[in-house]
């Protein structure tokens, strides 16, 4: 069954376990992990998508893909709900071979080799679940078209010292790519792979065809489908993006990329809209109330809240509770969490549905803080007791 014909299809693996983010992704598959009060992190990537008049995106779930599939839907608060494309929940499936997971990122998007070809795209863009940004993702495809590429890699500077966490383009002068090196611990080039692709599709069904039949492979598209492009001599350009990008892979990274989305001047801008909105599927909720003996400064309150106490430096999601004589700082509380009276929040996440009790601590003197301190970590659905002292750095 074919349908119509398509420019750019997305693919976007979501299926990733994030065990990085520990007791946040035991329950919650990372791209479901809330972010910035009224998100999720797959609401960037989709987002970007809309914004950039992709309209047909299949997601390659894995791990717990219940929460992310029911968020998902059939992609009506993303506007991919069109009779003509479309938002498609992919997981592995029993085929010829039997039920397979997906061994790697290349073999996922193998197994939906069907999906692809029934709207015959010229292009296949490559998207990961678990990256914070805005990207138009419009640019790249026409800069791919333009120099007639049969891969385009969007890179980003980062400092030489921080080379080797990342894969690794060395490029020509004309922005074409020679070379790409996984992690080297004498990196040439500061280029870094975002791990976002387009594809020619005719080249990419058949390099993808190759990998799965080498039982050496890796069937990963940095370790084994880009390298085997170069070799084959095919053309393959660097990207270059300059906005802001960040993988909220570890506990660290998920809290800073959330506290540089406050101040005068954020790093990362959630407030401006236009061709950039950032779009999510959100549940009907109050405005939130603030009594006379709450102080807020510098912070973002999320809808359905009630906030008795003081916020400083931090990101409220929706319908929780601060209580009278509590204390949140430089903390992020994720959605339904209740921090009770007398309660200090400090360097920390506290996970949905979370209860502080009345009086505790959780991380950081929040009167006492200085310089970068290791993040506190409260799961999902967790009951801190009341008068209770959770270190700094501790996961519960």
């Amino acid at each position: 069954m074919h349908f119509q014909k398509k420019r750019c299809v997305a693919m976007l693996l979501a299926g990733g376990q994030g065990s990085r983010l520990k007791v946040l992704t035991e329950n919650t598959a990372k791209p479901a992990v809330p972010f910035g009060g009224k998100y999720r992190i797959i609401d960037f990537p989709l987002s970007n998508c809309v914004n950039s008049h992709i309209d047909t995106v299949g997601i390659l779930t894995q791990y717990l893909p219940l929460e992310l599939n029911e968020y998902i839907g059939n992609g009506q608060p993303w506007h991919l709900n069109n009779s003509h494309g479309g938002v498609q929940v992919l997981s592995p499936y029993a085929g010829q071979k039997g039920a397979e997971w997906y061994k790697g990122t290349a073999n996922a998007i193998y197994q939906n080799m069907a999906f692809i070809r029934r709207y015959r795209p010229d292009n296949v863009l490559i998207l990961s679940g678990d990256h914070i940004y805005k990207m138009d993702y419009a640019k790249m495809l026409r800069f791919h078209e333009e120099r007639g590429s049969d891969c385009t890699i969007a890179v980003r500077t980062v400092p030489m010292e921080e080379a080797p966490r990342f894969g690794i383009m060395n490029t020509n002068e004309d922005g074409t790519i020679y070379e790409f090196e996984e992690k080297p611990a004498h990196p040439k080039s500061n280029k870094a792979s975002m791990g976002i692709y387009v594809f020619r599709w005719s080249v990419l069904e058949k390099f993808l065809t190759e990998d799965e039949n080498d039982p050496n492979s890796d069937n990963d598209f940095g370790k084994n489908i880009i390298p085997a492009l170069l070799k084959a001599g095919h053309k393959v350009c660097a990207y270059d993006f300059t906005g802001y990008w960040k993988d909220v892979g570890t506990i660290f990274s998920l809290w800073e990329a959330n506290m540089d989305t406050l101040g005068d001047e954020p790093q990362f801008d959630l407030h401006w809209g236009g061709e950039q909105t950032i779009y999510a599927r959100t549940t009907a909720q109050p405005s939130s109330y603030l009594t006379e003996t709450a102080v807020v400064s510098d912070s973002f309150i999320a809808e359905g809240c009630e906030i008795a106490g003081r916020i400083k430096h931090s990101v409220i999601s929706s319908a929780c509770v601060v209580g009278e004589g509590a204390t949140v700082k430089d903390s992020v509380i994720m959605p339904g969490a209740v921090v009770e009276s007398g309660a200090a929040v400090s360097h920390a996440i506290v996970g949905e549905g979370c209860v502080i009790g009345a009086g505790a601590k959780v991380g950081a003197d929040p009167e006492k803080t200085e310089g970068e301190l290791p993040i506190a970590v409260i799961g999902h659905e967790k009951t801190v007791a009341p008068g209770a002292v959770i270190e700094p750095g501790a996961v519960i």
